[in-house]
């Protein structure tokens, strides 16, 4: 994934906003399941590829058979989730997956560690993504690509994010989607 920002919205109106931008690559958190049809009916024809937060799409479990349907039955370009069996069935299905790790203290952070040891995620997304330590130490333990997210306010924490290691940065303020975009 090329992409260093990956714009994330919550609602139809950003949804759009994303279609008429430049960026490939978006990230749908918080999705009713009823407008999944649509939502790969207005991607599709965008020509642009969704990654779903499957553990906040509202009307299905977070589990592997929620992601066995999803996968089969939208054929996003990617997943986040924090299950290790959401993780392990997107992988199954050659659909990109990327495991949530939250920051929240050293027990979380140890026990992601394991959890990403056992689950061989294709991306993890470290949240909240502002601490670029953790991001150079979470790549360095786990060498897996990065991407972070949370708490990015500024162009500045962009730019230290990805001098730490990130990939890339999911992000819902606009205004770093339109000062990244190409």
């Amino acid at each position: 994934m090329n992409q260093k920002i990956l714009p994330a919205f919550t609602n139809m109106k950003d949804f759009e906003k994303f279609l008429d931008s430049s960026y490939e690559i978006g990230v749908f958190l918080d999705l009713h399941i009823s407008q999944m049809k649509n939502v790969k009916r207005m991607t599709e024809s965008s020509g642009k590829k969704i990654i779903y937060h499957v553990d906040l799409i509202q009307g299905i479990k977070n589990d592997e058979y929620a992601t066995e349907y999803i996968c089969q039955e939208y054929r996003p370009y990617g997943l986040i989730s924090t299950k290790a069996s959401v993780i392990l069935k997107a992988k199954q299905k050659g659909v990109l997956a990327i495991q949530r790790m939250f920051l929240i203290d050293s027990h979380a952070v140890e026990k992601t560690y394991k959890l990403v040891e056992r689950t061989r995620p294709d991306y993890i997304e470290v949240l909240p993504g502002a601490m670029p330590w953790m991001i150079k130490e979470v790549k360095e333990r786990l060498n897996t690509p990065i991407l972070a997210g949370g708490l990015i306010r500024t162009s500045d924490e962009v730019n230290n994010a990805l001098q730490a290691g990130a990939s890339g940065i999911t992000t819902s303020k606009q205004e770093l989607w339109r000062f990244f975009e190409e």
